[in-house]
């Protein structure tokens, strides 16, 4: 696990570029439901990467401060947002004050944690009445060609066994909410969203270019204009402590 979360690292750079952000409604929805507004809250971003989720929340007004273990990520978040702090470590081993934050967020982070670890940490940097929140930007399955490019990469990669969604256990009730968006890219922007997914990284580069050429293939009849919408579900989960 260890090495495919640090191969991001490598091309931080293309992950920050290319990966999608988040739309306002996860943030509306989150401040719902950590009963408090973003603005003037101490949020602990936590597996930060480039910074996408940590951004937001500081345009959002929140006193944010990142958490990154990865060398290439936290160097690129550096480079990107020098006006928000950030310090090294992860999820495991918070090097966080304990009761210090009103929110502790992981955006597609809590899967690379270990839960026997990183759910008493959060408890211990969360003060009473705080908040943790999880959540993860999946491709929308519903909407037919990314259901069939969904199908052909798990013909390449296999099933995941979908454990790393289970809630975290043992701070409280979890809430749990869908929020859909969209964005529309070139597909050249599209194929290098998914080149940045750990498994693509881990695949090899000359495996990972035969791939690609046959998915631009396979795509490009769809979107003659060579312009994708690309649609996402964001499963937001909130447990207050």
């Amino acid at each position: 696990m260890t090495t495919r979360a640090r191969s991001f690292d490598a091309a931080a750079a293309s992950y920050g570029k290319h990966r999608p952000g988040y739309p306002p409604a996860l943030f509306d929805t989150l401040q719902e439901l950590a009963g408090r507004p973003l603005a003037g809250a101490r949020v602990a971003d936590v597996g930060a990467g480039t910074g996408i989720a940590t951004a937001l929340l500081h345009d959002r007004g929140a006193e944010v401060l990142a958490v990154e273990p990865g060398d290439g990520m936290a160097a690129e978040f550096r480079r990107s947002h020098p006006e928000i702090p950030i310090v090294r470590g992860d999820g495991d081993r918070l090097p966080l004050p304990s009761g210090a934050f009103d929110l502790l967020t992981y955006a597609q982070a809590w899967h690379w944690t270990d839960p026997e670890r990183s759910v008493p940490e959060a408890r211990r940097v969360l003060r009473p009445g705080g908040a943790l929140a999880v959540w993860w930007n999946d491709a929308d399955a519903s909407v037919p060609w990314i259901a069939e490019q969904d199908r052909r990469m798990r013909a390449r990669f296999g099933e995941g066994d979908g454990s790393f969604r289970t809630p975290p256990l043992g701070l409280g009730e979890c809430v749990t909410r869908s929020v859909r968006w969209s964005r529309r890219i070139p597909l050249d922007e599209h194929l290098a969203n998914l080149a940045s997914h750990s498994a693509f990284l881990m695949l090899g580069e000359e495996a990972s270019r035969a791939y690609f050429t046959t998915e631009r293939e396979l795509l490009a009849p769809l979107f003659p204009d060579g312009t994708v919408e690309e649609s996402y579900v964001v499963t937001l989960r909130v447990v207050r402590v």
